[in-house]
């Protein structure tokens, strides 16, 4: 099977708002444009959308408070099949995933372990969703089970109230750099926040977003991390607020790995927080030194 014929899994950035021609200028063109790592005139390249959101079938499609409880696993095994029974591809030369998708990069990592030629999470932390993480998250989706409106997700017009709270999920995705110059009065970030309030009444669904935020439920590589055996390149920012480099976990566990490396890269004018994912030309140093490791030598059946 040459190159052409292998899959490199693409993932969707988690919650970040990033216009669709930055995103094309700062992600994909210096990851798959002509000449480049991950070339797509080389490369076959699968980029699924995520369950529950996007293009994918989600609750606001119609069942709403009724659509089936998902988590990261039933996530990871509707792209396996996708990729398997749908497409044909029996295996991939690299998965590679930001924040959301990093995340299931590592369960991709360890569940198909001889599938798989490399693996890159990149902004994110191979534990279960908890601390600060995890509580900046219920803060918004107790926001959306407590708003009057909200009726277990039956609504008839879409709940507002917890939209107040929604501006909590742009600043933990940005640095404090690049919010104070967003907002360097008092004034300015009043009317930051005010525009992240009426950008989330046309961005999000109430359920959507609770069922999407709540689907990490189910994430905990920690105890799987010794199935892993692909060469894996962990990339995180030291200016990202969700994966905060002071802990220190990521980089402890990924020396647990024999096949892996931490990455951790410093803040500097070029970085945005947890945005930096999408600043492709940033760690695609990291992606082009990743491919050239050698794959693990497979057992032939």
């Amino acid at each position: 099977m040459d190159e052409k014929d292998r899959g490199a899994g693409g993932r969707g950035i988690d919650g970040a708002l990033v216009p669709q021609e930055q995103l094309h200028v700062a992600l994909v063109g210096p990851v798959f444009g002509a000449g480049q790592a991950l070339d797509a005139s080389h490369f076959y390249i699968v980029v699924p959308d995520g369950l529950g959101r996007g293009g994918s079938t989600k609750p606001s499609d119609g069942l709403r408070g009724h659509f089936p409880k998902y988590g990261y696993g039933d996530v990871v095994a509707a792209q396996h099949l996708l990729i398997t029974k749908g497409l044909g591809i029996d295996h991939l030369r690299l998965v590679l995933g930001v924040s959301m998708g990093g995340m299931q990069t590592w369960m991709w990592a360890e569940n198909y372990p001889d599938m798989i030629d490399a693996a890159m999470p990149i902004a994110c932390q191979p534990i279960e969703v908890s601390g600060r993480n995890l509580m900046f998250r219920h803060i918004l989706t107790q926001a959306i089970r407590n708003d009057p409106d909200w009726n277990g997700g039956d609504y008839k017009s879409p709940p507002r109230h917890w939209l107040y709270t929604a501006p909590l999920w742009q600043m933990m995705l940005e640095s404090p750099v690049h919010l104070q110059s967003q907002g360097p009065t008092r004034k300015a970030a009043i009317a930051l926040y005010d525009k992240l309030v009426q950008n989330a009444t046309t961005s999000y669904d109430a359920n959507d977003f609770l069922y999407w935020v709540e689907s990490s439920w189910d994430y905990d590589p920690q105890k799987n991390l010794g199935k892993i055996t692909a060469p894996l390149y962990a990339v995180n920012f030291a200016d990202d607020a969700i994966n905060p480099a002071d802990l220190d976990l990521t980089e402890k566990l990924v020396k647990s790995i024999p096949t892996a490396r931490f990455v951790l890269i410093p803040e500097s004018d070029q970085t945005s927080g947890h945005l930096t994912l999408s600043q492709a030309a940033i760690w695609k140093p990291y992606l082009e030194e990743l491919l050239k490791t050698p794959a693990p030598k497979r057992v032939q059946q």
